[in-house]
């Protein structure tokens, strides 16, 4: 749903759903910085082709309404099908997406269309695309560059007539490197890349997203008008918002609840920084197109062809005081001569990330910088996640 606010603020929303409220993506997004307005008419002049979209970004950053801004401006008829490649198991995911014939498999009791064939005529947007497998890549490579998909247990092809936007929050070109993720597919996929930054590096966005998410939940809540003070807004801009504007809406939410005389305080806005989670950025820059900090048209026409290029940082003194511990750690057990060293490390690695992340696949596997089905394989090893467990994880549904 796309919408416009004053001459210089655009707004695009995720159509209203029940399950809305437990989802961790961004609902909404405003392009009120300059920086934003030129990510938009990029994404708006690629839209306009019928070329593959990698859309990257951060968890929370609206890849997915990039994805249907994209949908609604290249004017396809069929419907826009959004899918999680990370919410189905390796058993699963092949069927899901290319469909299955009757007794293709044991439990496949009827024939039965994939996601491809949903979005015929349509867009097919793929979540996660860092999560699929290996066997899996080469399939849909093969689909992109024959534009028909075959059934499990059918050797008819079917003819298509798919948009795909693929997303994902790993450096897809990291993947490549470690053998995680193939090139083909890869340089098949990002035809057309959009970077879409985190929201700390789009500072003049932060106070029209607040403002907008007022305005949905002071109606839900059915209170009057609703100001932020300015001690309000400075707290919002002074923050790093490690989970970007999915975060924003949650705090605005609780802040609306605890409230008083319809003025949203500073001290009504309640935030918890995650440990490493990085600085806010300085409200005084302009973020790039489709690149981060403030540049000129040079830097930023060279992020657009170098997406896979990472920026360099300043080594964390904090994160080199831990490796430094961590490395002592490791001579000292190597001195000792353990037979199984390698795998009560790795034991140890996977169960400090799970338990850091609070035992959500997604948040443990972004962590420790693997896909999600590399890190379910790691569960299952360690005695984390059984293999009936996960075979039954639930499926995502496909609403247009």
């Amino acid at each position: 749903m796309f919408k416009e606010a004053l001459d210089v603020e655009k707004l695009l929303t995720l159509p209203e759903s029940s399950s809305a409220p437990l989802s961790i993506r961004a609902k909404a997004l405003v392009f009120h910085d300059p920086g934003s307005l030129s990510l938009l008419g990029d994404v708006e002049r690629i839209a306009r082709s019928d070329a593959t979209v990698l859309v990257m970004g951060e968890t929370g950053t609206g890849k997915e309404l990039i994805a249907r801004h994209i949908h609604h401006i290249s004017g396809r008829r069929g419907l826009f099908v959004p899918v999680n490649c990370g919410a189905f198991s390796e058993s699963l995911i092949d069927a899901e997406l290319f469909g299955q014939e009757s007794g293709a498999f044991t439990g496949a009791s009827q024939a039965r269309s994939g996601w491809f064939e949903a979005a015929n005529g349509g867009t097919l947007f793929l979540d996660e695309i860092g999560d699929l497998p290996m066997a899996l890549q080469v399939k849909l490579l093969r689909v992109l560059q024959e534009r028909q998909v075959v059934r499990l247990g059918s050797r008819k092809a079917i003819p298509l007539d798919v948009r795909l936007v693929a997303a994902t929050n790993i450096d897809l070109a990291r993947a490549v490197e470690a053998q995680h993720f193939r090139a083909d597919l890869y340089y098949r996929l990002s035809v057309a890349s959009v970077r879409l930054p985190p929201l700390r590096e789009r500072p003049a966005d932060i106070v029209p997203l607040a403002r907008h998410f007022v305005n949905v939940y002071r109606t839900r809540l059915s209170l009057d008008e609703v100001t932020l003070s300015e001690a309000a807004q400075s707290a919002l801009l002074n923050y790093g918002w490690p989970g970007n504007i999915r975060e924003l809406e949650n705090v605005i939410h609780f802040a609306l609840i605890v409230c008083r005389d319809n003025v949203i305080r500073a001290e009504d806005i309640k935030l918890v920084p995650l440990l490493g989670a990085p600085p806010p950025a300085q409200v005084g820059l302009v973020p790039g197109g489709l690149g981060g900090p403030a540049d000129g048209p040079a830097q930023r026409a060279e992020r657009t062809h170098d997406v896979g290029d990472s920026v360099a940082s300043k080594p964390d003194p904090i994160e080199q005081d831990a490796l430094a511990l961590l490395d002592q750690a490791l001579r000292a057990l190597l001195v000792q001569s353990h037979e199984d060293l390698f795998d009560q490390v790795e034991s140890a690695l996977v169960h400090a990330a799970f338990a850091h992340a609070g035992q959500n696949q997604v948040r443990a596997a972004k962590v420790l910088g693997i896909t999600r089905n590399m890190l379910r394989t790691q569960l299952q090893r360690h005695g984390l996640l059984s293999k009936r467990e996960d075979d039954v994880s639930p499926p995502l549904s496909a609403a247009a």
